[in-house]
């Protein structure tokens, strides 16, 4: 009965609903479970049998089209209204209980034709239905609940009633994807005079496209639209004929199931399809990394890692004198505090608002475009993870300014300078003491040799250290680079472990489900393309009216 591709597509559903239950309530995946339930019964049910409602309004002769395709009375007809009071069944073979059984139809309601019709109707289950219009309420909720449950419907409609609003807004709207499983009856035609049924029958083909219903017409798929009349038996005889058809082919059902399927993959649309390109790109991630290494102070620490090398550089290439003058400095103010040469650490709120600002800008980038409840999903899996980040960025923040604050290493030139720096110190004291020497008359006199060595020292030592400077700029430069980079990439870590993995779990979990809605949707383009109804007429209509829930649901096939 059911075919490998609407088992797939059932299949799909089944764990659609399973990966869904922790993102969608419970009301927005009813209609799928029904149509699973309904369509597990069906399943073990008989598939030989072909379950046809007769529908109609009061008047409209549904139950007199009952008994003529019966060729025996079977349904009460006259004046009485309303006459049908409970669904009325006629089987045409047998191995039909169980289904009836599932409509719920006493064996005190079930028929069996005359004779002469078996073998052309073979397999039909025919029920004739109280009217929808019914002022009863319980005979409008069987209608419903029997409709939800057959295989196909013919609806009969009379000259006077076939554009009740009641009937088009209420059932043949919601019924428009169904239309495959689906006859319109003009009954009474002949009550028209002339061309008048040809005029009615057109205006009630516009009034089904206008609710969205595709028409049989022209070798298409679609609804069957027919002219008949039970009192007379004209055009009865091409109903059996195409009814018998309808039967025999025994698709009826899976017709009908997939129908119900592609109305509820339409019903679930809005939870499944989003409106444009979703996850993270690497820009956005970039920018989230980029946020989270200015919360953490990435550029200072690099800043600061740089000022310390070359503090290193001046203190090994420096002249001994420089460095002796600010000794003496400190200690002639010892109570003075140092300028620091690392800029203040930012306070903790100001960095702990600016880590949930990239926070809750990442979770925006994740779930724009998103269905509201997995754009939900995706915030709170990014504030859940952001729960301990900004302790988590400090702890790293003081770490790289302890490594910061270690001495940091000298290139391999440095003992050269420091040597060369000595020379020159050597150079101003062996001058000195040699002109001493001459003044106190140990040495000759002589002033150009060792005055000649003095401003060698002298002018050597700030060369040596104006060298280092210059030189030592591009190590400094690319330690300061080194630690940015190190801290950056630990915040990116700790920011990606915490916030973009389990927003990217939550992504995965949304594609997955995403691809077996497509399968769900299956061949019903307009589900997963949003531009119009489920169907393929004007609009596209969703489910509503009573059969929302218990009757037929709208898409295409």
């Amino acid at each position: 009965m059911i075919g490998g591709g609407l088992r797939f597509r059932l299949d799909a559903l089944r764990e659609l609903v399973g990966l869904s239950r922790a993102r969608l309530d419970d009301a927005a995946l009813a209609e799928a479970g029904r149509v699973l339930d309904e369509a597990a019964a069906r399943q073990r049910l008989s598939g030989r049998h072909t379950v046809v409602a007769v529908a109609g309004a009061t008047g409209s002769g549904k139950s007199t089209l009952f008994n003529t395709l019966a060729q025996v009375p079977l349904s009460e007809t006259g004046l009485r209204r309303p006459t049908t009071s409970a669904p009325v069944a006629c089987v045409w073979s047998e191995g039909a209980a169980g289904l009836l059984d599932r409509l719920a139809i006493p064996p005190r309601l079930r028929r069996r034709p005359l004779a002469g019709g078996a073998e052309e109707l073979s397999g039909l289950v025919l029920i004739d239905l109280p009217d929808h219009d019914s002022a009863l309420r319980k005979h409008r909720d069987q209608v419903d609940r029997v409709l939800a449950l057959v295989d196909a419907v013919i609806w009969v409609v009379d000259p006077e009633k076939y554009a009740d609003a009641a009937l088009h807004e209420r059932y043949l709207r919601p019924l428009a994807g169904h239309a495959e499983v689906t006859f319109v009856v003009l009954n009474q035609i002949d009550r028209l005079p002339g061309d008048a049924a040809d005029q009615v029958l057109d205006d009630l083909r516009r009034l089904l496209d206008e609710d969205g219903m595709a028409l049989g017409e022209h070798g298409d798929s679609g609804a069957t639209v027919l002219p008949v009349s039970a009192l007379t038996g004209e055009g009865i005889g091409e109903l059996r004929e195409v009814l018998g058809a309808f039967v025999q082919e025994r698709t009826a059902a899976a017709r009908r199931l997939s129908a119900d399927v592609d109305a509820a993959a339409h019903g679930l649309r809005g939870g499944y399809v989003a409106t444009g390109r979703t996850g993270l790109d690497e820009r956005a991630r970039e920018e989230f990394t980029d946020r989270l290494a200015e919360a953490v102070g990435a550029d200072a620490a690099g800043e600061a890692a740089e000022r310390e090398w070359r503090r290193h550089a001046g203190r090994a290439c420096g002249t001994p004198w420089l460095r002796l003058w600010r000794w003496y400095g400190r200690r002639r103010t010892p109570g003075a505090v140092p300028v620091p040469d690392v800029p203040p650490a930012e306070d903790e709120p100001t960095a702990r608002q600016r880590v949930e600002q990239a926070v809750r800008t990442v979770a925006d980038e994740a779930a724009a475009g998103l269905p509201a409840p997995w754009s939900q999903a995706v915030r709170e899996a990014a504030v859940r993870g952001s729960d301990g980040l900004p302790e988590a960025l400090d702890g790293l923040a003081a770490k790289a300014a302890e490594e910061t604050g270690r001495r940091p290493l000298r290139p391999a030139w440095w003992p050269a300078a420091v040597l060369a720096q000595a020379s020159m110190t050597l150079l101003q004291i062996y001058g000195g003491l040699w002109l001493v020497g001459q003044i106190v008359g140990v040495f000759p006199p002589g002033l150009v040799y060792p005055a000649g060595l003095m401003l060698a020292g002298i002018v050597g030592g700030p060369l040596v250290e104006w060298a280092c400077t210059a030189a030592v700029r591009g190590p400094a430069r690319r330690y300061g680079q080194d630690a940015r980079r190190r801290l950056r990439e630990a915040a990116a870590g700790c920011g990606r472990a915490m916030v973009l993995d389990p927003v990217a779990g939550e992504l995965m979990r949304y594609r997955e489900v995403r691809e077996r809605y497509a399968t769900v949707a299956g061949g019903n383009r307009t589900a997963l393309a949003g531009t119009r109804g489920p169907v393929g007429g004007r609009g596209g209509r969703g489910s509503g009216g009573a059969l929302g829930v218990t009757g037929f649901s709208t898409t295409g096939r």
